[in-house]
């Protein structure tokens, strides 16, 4: 029986890895739906995700594209699990604090199945108290990660922060559901 993961895309550089990573799980055999922050949108238009996914694409939370449902309820209900990836410092700060102000963040909070987030960001930005403090707390409300790889970062810096390849994240939730988790 397929899966089906939510894939929560959150504003950053590395939404372009995004696209690959819709193709690379539908590749490997899940159903896949895709919920995009409004920064997101900035960088990639939704018909990417709805191409690859062959799915709608969700950005709007007032935007119910069903009128019996609420969408990011019946997201929330749908998912087998929630990745959000990238995860921008600050979407990882609205969700370990509680805060439901778009789509992506009101889904996540409706959420009962696992959630994982894959870290993208500046080194700097990275390794700041708040973000991991925000963090932390995530892995005490039972969230996982995907660590951040290093390497060369859009700023031009080289560090810790760039999303993993989506090779790798599908790799890691195949193993997942095969009971061999690998997430922190």
């Amino acid at each position: 029986m397929k899966k089906n993961i939510l894939l929560c895309v959150s504003g950053g550089i590395a939404v372009y890895k995004a696209v690959a990573l819709v193709s690379k799980l539908t590749q490997a055999n899940f159903n896949v739906k895709v919920i995009m922050t409004e920064s997101a949108r900035q960088f990639v238009n939704p018909l990417s995700f709805q191409v690859m996914s062959k799915n709608d694409v969700y950005y709007d939370t007032f935007d119910e594209k069903e009128s019996q449902k609420i969408a990011h309820i019946d997201l929330a209900d749908w998912a087998d699990l929630i990745l959000v990836a990238p995860a921008t410092a600050n979407v990882i700060g609205k969700l370990a604090n509680g805060i439901a102000d778009d789509m992506v963040t009101t889904t996540l909070l409706a959420a009962t199945c696992p959630v994982w987030l894959a870290p993208a960001m500046n080194v700097h930005m990275y390794d700041h108290p708040a973000v991991k403090r925000n963090i932390a707390r995530l892995h005490e409300d039972g969230c996982s990660f995907i660590e951040p790889s290093e390497g060369f970062l859009a700023c031009g810096y080289v560090g810790k922060g760039r999303l993993e390849e989506p090779e790798k994240i599908t790799d890691i939730i195949v193993h997942y559901f095969k009971g061999e988790a690998t997430t922190k």
